[in-house]
């Protein structure tokens, strides 16, 4: 079912259930343990071709495991990725959500198609012209959409030129949507602007949510102490053991340990809660179990 930008099912959802929902955890670190190679440009895309079994595994345990959202293997499915390769971002993203979609028959889970920044996620400087960056997203979203998405999740998000593209075109064509940021240690996003200042600015736009994604405990931390989460809200941290520009990424943080975390920021009313780099579906049944406690 494809939603409209107007109706939040997420709040609706959460208020059914009584709780937080859970999305999904990393795919590409999951690829990596199955020997599925990466790719310089395309990371771990090639497996929507090369590998759906795989990718059906995984989404058939974060499931299992209580997820109510699984996530599109579409993080580097874009115009700016594709271009160094012989793929097409149509034909990557049509399997991607194939799969997805087979792998959610007679259940209720939602699936978010993730769309990435148009660069590296952790790069400065652009190398894009800005014509190039916004004709990146709006095609990419559009084909999430046009392939049967729920929402889209604009993940690791961290320009604010970007961002702007990104709320414009959902607002403007009524997709729902939600902004998942990357923050620095001093709550600025790489472009240099204060993070309260860019929720401010997001939140005109009527997302499902903002969401912080692949930063990591100690960063969130920080957040919780700083900013006031009055708005709808989301969070999946990085659980990898190493930086963030890491090729090969193992998990770092135990589930144990990423469901205690996360336990200490539910007073705050999350409306979903997950778990990115280097997580398992087994920190997925972990926030599980808290959640249904």
């Amino acid at each position: 079912m494809v939603h409209s930008f107007q109706d939040n099912f997420f709040i609706e959802k959460s208020k059914k259930l009584g709780r937080p929902l859970i999305l999904d955890g990393a795919m590409g670190s999951l690829l990596q343990e199955n020997n599925v190679p990466v790719d310089n440009h395309l990371w771990m895309s090639k497996a929507i071709l090369e590998n759906p079994d795989i990718i059906k595994n995984i989404y058939a345990d974060y499931i299992k495991c209580g997820a109510d959202i699984i996530t599109t293997n579409t993080f580097r499915t874009n115009l700016s990725a594709v271009k160094h390769s012989s793929f097409k971002s149509e034909i990557l993203v049509k399997e991607a959500l194939k799969i997805a979609k087979e792998s959610v028959i007679n259940t209720e889970v939602l699936i978010a198609g993730s769309n990435p920044p148009a660069e590296d996620c952790y790069q400065v400087e652009r190398a894009l012209s800005n014509s190039e960056i916004e004709n990146n997203h709006k095609k990419h979203i559009d084909l999430l959409f046009e392939n049967e998405c729920d929402f889209v999740l604009n993940e690791t998000q961290s320009h604010l030129d970007e961002i702007r593209i990104i709320c414009e075109h959902c607002k403007k064509n009524n997709f729902p949507f939600v902004i998942s940021l990357f923050i620095t240690e001093e709550l600025n996003i790489l472009s240099g602007e204060k993070l309260i200042d860019v929720i401010n600015f997001i939140k005109k736009y009527n997302p499902l949510a903002v969401s912080f994604n692949c930063i990591m405990i100690s960063t969130f931390k920080k957040i919780f102490e700083e900013i006031d989460l009055d708005f709808n809200w989301g969070v999946y941290l990085n659980c990898g053991d190493g930086t963030f520009k890491n090729e090969n990424i193992k998990c770092g943080v135990p589930p144990d340990e990423y469901s205690e975390t996360i336990e200490k920021y539910l007073d705050k009313k999350p409306l979903f809660v997950g778990a990115c780099c280097g997580s398992s579906p087994e920190h997925i049944k972990k926030i599980k179990k808290l959640l249904d406690g």
